[in-house]
């Protein structure tokens, strides 16, 4: 299957003199960019899967005019993404009795980006659907490892003691409910023991409650929420997926480093690394909490950057940002969700026998956002996709895509 005209392979290996974006707080939009312009769809739509496949596209594009955001401030100094001598091979893989090729996967699974990088180099970049290097996509749940890599650099520096400490430790607003003795290294596996339902199709799930929350933008709601729950099994016993722990995961790292989390994750990574372009990240309210389990948007190649830092140990600007051995830790088992599978420390490990081979593990947000990392390949694979369900919509397995890549790079 021939690959969509209007998808675009990139032409230059890193982007010079990008635009500075505004540094301050957006009430519900964001600086001027080539898509604000473009209609939207409402929260509500969004994760009742009823987005057309082209307001899904230009809403996912434009996420930071949902809600209120603080900008993530990046360096002055973009970390080069040079492009490599060897361009990328002919992918070909077989699933569920088919036979594909890349660009059967771009097509077939509404892919919008995708980029490349083995030993630091692009080795392929595409976009399509209108977006371009400059175009900054939703992370849906990505943001969970973002937040967790987070929970690292606290740890790092000691803003967090211990992962063992009690999280009422540094939220004392959770004392005397479900979280009052679960610790920080059981909502880092959510393994916290709390009730939580996560289906976002579900009117009634405590996941639509907590979106419906976000709508109104009442700062410090979200805490107050996670703070009414109730347990369903002691600390550590059950694995249970949970947009809900990254709040209070988010929020406990705020709290231990006394500064908000964009303004952390800008000290710490973004601008030292070598981030080319501001991000965004959502917020509770006006001036408020960064939504820890979702939220953040970012370039492209931004995305790329933040793969290469997790994969490289976590340095940046010369410095040990995480802990030494965080990449091992974040990524190994913490136990099983019988509806989600395998989890990590808000990562996830590869799923086929190929990427438990390599050692992969991957971000991922619904509507198919990925930060593949392939510690053994030394590969990183970001994909957007415009997916108009959050979750089951996708015809090809993204993590066998992913396994094909990293098989024909040297």
């Amino acid at each position: 299957m021939p690959v969509l005209p209007r998808f675009k392979r990139r032409a230059l290996p890193v982007l010079m003199g990008a635009a500075t974006l505004s540094l301050s707080l957006s009430a519900c939009a964001s600086p001027p960019h080539p898509h604000a312009q473009e209609p939207i769809g409402d929260v509500q739509a969004i994760y009742d899967g009823k987005l057309s496949p082209e307001l899904a596209v230009t809403t996912f594009r434009n996420t930071d005019r949902l809600f209120p955001v603080r900008t993530i401030k990046a360096g002055g100094h973009p970390f080069p993404l040079p492009r490599s001598n060897q361009p990328l091979a002919p992918v070909a893989f077989d699933f569920k009795g088919k036979h594909y090729s890349l660009d059967d996967y771009v097509t077939t699974n509404r892919v919008t980006g995708l980029l490349v990088l083995k030993d630091g180099k692009i080795v392929d970049e595409r976009y399509a659907h209108g977006n371009t290097a400059e175009t900054r996509w939703m992370s849906m749940s990505v943001a969970k490892s973002v937040t967790s890599t987070l929970v690292g650099a606290a740890l790092q520096d000691g803003s967090i003691k211990s992962l063992d400490d009690k999280v009422t430790h540094y939220l004392p607003a959770l004392a005397g409910s479900a979280y009052d003795q679960v610790t920080v290294r059981q909502i880092l596996a959510m393994r916290s023991g709390v009730k939580w339902n996560e289906q976002y199709t579900d009117p009634t799930s405590d996941e639509r409650h907590l979106i419906q929350l976000r709508s109104e933008q009442v700062t410090g709601s979200l805490l107050k929420f996670m703070a009414t729950l109730s347990t369903a099994a002691p600390p550590g016993t059950r694995t249970n997926y949970s947009t809900g722990e990254t709040q209070v995961l988010g929020q406990l790292v705020s709290a231990a480093v006394g500064k908000p989390l964009t303004q952390y994750l800008s000290e710490k990574i973004w601008a030292p690394y070598g981030m080319q372009t501001d991000a965004k990240w959502w917020l509770d309210g006006a001036n408020g909490n960064e939504v820890g389990g979702s939220g953040i948007s970012a370039t492209l190649e931004d995305y790329g950057r933040f793969g290469q830092f997790v994969l490289s140990g976590g340095k940046a600007g010369g410095k040990q940002v995480l802990p030494e051995g965080w990449l091992s830790f974040a990524s190994a088992v913490t136990g099983s969700d019988g509806a989600y599978g395998e989890f990590a420390s808000m990562w996830w490990p590869g799923w086929t026998d190929a990427s438990k081979a390599d050692k992969a593990f991957t971000a991922a947000g619904t509507f198919g956002q990925y930060v593949y990392i392939n510690p053994t390949k030394n590969v990183v694979i970001v994909v957007w996709q415009a997916q108009t369900q959050p979750t089951g919509g996708k015809v090809i397995d993204d993590m066998v895509a992913f396994d094909a890549i990293a098989k024909v790079l040297p």
